[in-house]
């Protein structure tokens, strides 16, 4: 499925989502709750999404502390409202005033005719720029819903994928009845909040549900406690379950190092550990071995490198 297309916020909706976090309030240029910031406008970062009053590279949210209103005021008459109409011209998303200072009647006026939203909050602007900045870029990053239930493992986000009726849903069951915990099932969206980063929640229609064929919808939350689920993770393993017709039986070094390649994600290789589902097999074994072979890799620890080294000495030592 290709990344979502629609990441977008308006004014209203960012006032909203952060007026108790930051006591915001509406000074001017309400009419203006429609402006838009989209996804596609933060590929730069220069403008950022947030920062401090910029009439050179003006940034979508504009703050103004102490420092920026006292250098209005060095402007004379002329110089500043032109200054100020730059600014509005820009277009930004919103401007807000830090510490619940006094707001200048011209730039409250300049609000009104431009339809600029102009909002006031009595944190200090470095608070201000923490939390708009990252919401933004939460809110506004790259997005991808993949097929597959994701689950916490050892404390590792790993997506179970697999053709339909390959049993995700009941390894997923075992799992969460061995102590490990559900994020999603069937539809879980990544967002990369870094840039090695994905992390994965679950769609608020399907939380804490999973469905597993012959049982139905099951709520694992009712089921087996808050504990059995979990409301994001980073992805960090894909397990691949593969139908037993599809198996062709591994050769060579593929017997030693096991089924593993990676997914493109976004814009991160994502490591894939195939596990072929076959008669007699316990997949949640394979699983949590899956990721703990995963856990040693990540370390710098491969069995399987260290088994042909051992071997390869070996060799070396009898032929000498």
């Amino acid at each position: 499925m290709p990344p979502l297309s629609n990441a977008r916020i308006s004014a209203g909706e960012l006032f909203e989502q952060q007026r108790e976090r930051l006591d915001l309030r509406w000074l001017a240029g309400q009419a203006g709750h429609t402006r838009i910031l989209e996804a596609v406008e933060t590929v730069a970062r220069r403008p950022s999404l947030a920062g401090y009053l910029n009439a050179i590279y003006p940034n979508k949210v504009q703050i103004l502390g102490t420092e920026e209103l006292a250098w209005l005021d060095t402007l004379d008459s002329r110089h500043r409202w032109e200054t100020i109409e730059k600014i509005m011209q820009f277009r930004p998303l919103a401007l807000v005033i830090s510490k619940a200072q006094n707001c200048p009647a011209d730039l409250i006026e300049a609000a009104e005719e431009s339809l600029t939203p102009l909002w006031s909050s009595p944190r200090r602007g470095h608070e201000l720029l923490n939390h708009l900045q990252y919401h933004l870029a939460r809110t506004l990053a790259p997005r991808i819903t993949l097929h597959g239930v994701f689950m916490e493992i050892y404390s590792i986000g790993v997506l179970i994928t697999g053709d339909a009726g390959a049993g995700k849903s009941e390894l997923a069951l075992e799992l969460v009845s061995r102590g490990h915990r559900l994020v999603a099932d069937d539809a879980p969206d990544f967002t990369q909040i870094a840039p090695d980063v994905l992390d994965g929640t679950c769609p608020e229609m399907i939380q804490d549900l999973l469905e597993v064929r012959g049982l139905g919808v099951l709520n694992i939350r009712e089921m087996f406690g808050d504990t059995a689920v979990k409301g994001n993770k980073y992805l960090r393993l894909i397990l691949h379950l593969t139908h037993p017709s599809d198996v062709v039986e591994a050769t060579g070094l593929e017997r030693l190092t096991g089924e593993n390649t990676t997914r493109r994600v976004l814009d991160l290789d994502v490591p894939v550990t195939g596990i072929p589902v076959m008669p007699g097999r316990n997949l949640a074994v394979l699983a949590e071995a899956a990721t703990r072979l995963h856990s040693l890799r990540v370390k710098g620890m491969d069995p399987a490198a260290a088994f042909i080294a051992r071997h390869s000495n070996f060799l070396e030592r009898g032929e000498s």
